[in-house]
């Protein structure tokens, strides 16, 4: 895949995803694009389990890039195709079909708000921060992700005022699983993603489309899905290699099948 903006490597079943859009890594229809074709990608490759989302540089995501928003006249239909590439580039990510860790290094504002949120899972460097500041420059957007990560009171401040979290702030919040000085970010993104790729691939993907699934449903209609994603694991041969190894008390050797 030959990207010039979102770079992908893959070692050990594990997919590296860096947005490089120097200098702040903010987005354009050429970072939408790429971003849907990375991880549509991903979705369809055995040799991969698990994904990391990180930035280039100092930032995650800085989100719009406003100087290019005044330096060019809009034409007729540009905000509705900006708007359906950003949702789409969002939702890409949100429906891979393998987890998908966010690695926060830096600050992630606006669209960076989204794209996070839009992970399955979050780590989050000291030095990262997350808002949405477009009530500043007078642009909207980003609340409904914001309610996905904060409580209401919380991401109508974030929404409201423009308010910035630090990675403190989002694991005190319980937004972030961890929040580790810089150095050491990717090595806890690796430890989190090896431990998913250690899992039945076969179990990881039904579980992941079980939690997106159920995520807006009612008690008994999500429980009745999981319990039919359960009945279609059953069938796989990982499933029945799970549970000889947890009774002969070995490690399993999945087979993705």
């Amino acid at each position: 895949m030959d990207n010039a903006i979102i770079k992908c490597d893959v070692q050990d079943f594990v997919a590296l995803v860096t947005m490089d859009r120097p200098p702040v890594n903010a987005v354009n229809a050429q970072f939408h694009e790429e971003m849907m074709r990375t991880f549509d990608a991903l979705s369809d490759r055995d040799d991969v389990r698990a994904a990391i989302l990180t930035g280039a540089g100092k930032v995650f995501c800085a989100g719009a890039d406003i100087k290019a928003r005044l330096e060019r006249a809009p034409e007729p239909g540009d905000f509705w195709q900006h708007s359906r590439r950003a949702r789409e580039a969002f939702h890409s990510i949100l429906e891979c079909r393998v987890p998908v860790i966010g690695a926060i290094n830096g600050p992630a504002l606006g669209a960076g708000l989204g794209i996070a949120a839009s992970c399955d899972l979050l780590i989050a460097s000291e030095s990262a921060t997350l808002g949405l500041p477009e009530i500043n420059v007078g642009l909207l957007g980003g609340g409904r992700h914001a309610m996905r990560l904060f409580p209401h009171s919380k991401a109508r401040r974030l929404m409201f005022t423009g308010q910035r979290l630090s990675g403190a702030d989002l694991y005190r919040l319980g937004a972030v699983e961890e929040c580790v000085p810089p150095d050491k970010l990717m090595d806890a993104a690796r430890a989190l993603a090896a431990e998913i790729a250690s899992k039945s691939p076969v179990a990881i993907r039904l579980a992941k489309h079980a939690m997106n699934t159920i995520e807006f449903m009612s008690l008994r209609d999500g429980y009745r899905f999981e319990q039919n994603m359960t009945g279609e694991l059953s069938k796989y041969e990982d499933s029945r290699e799970a549970m000889r190894a947890f009774v002969e008390k070995r490690p399993p050797v999945f087979k993705g099948r």
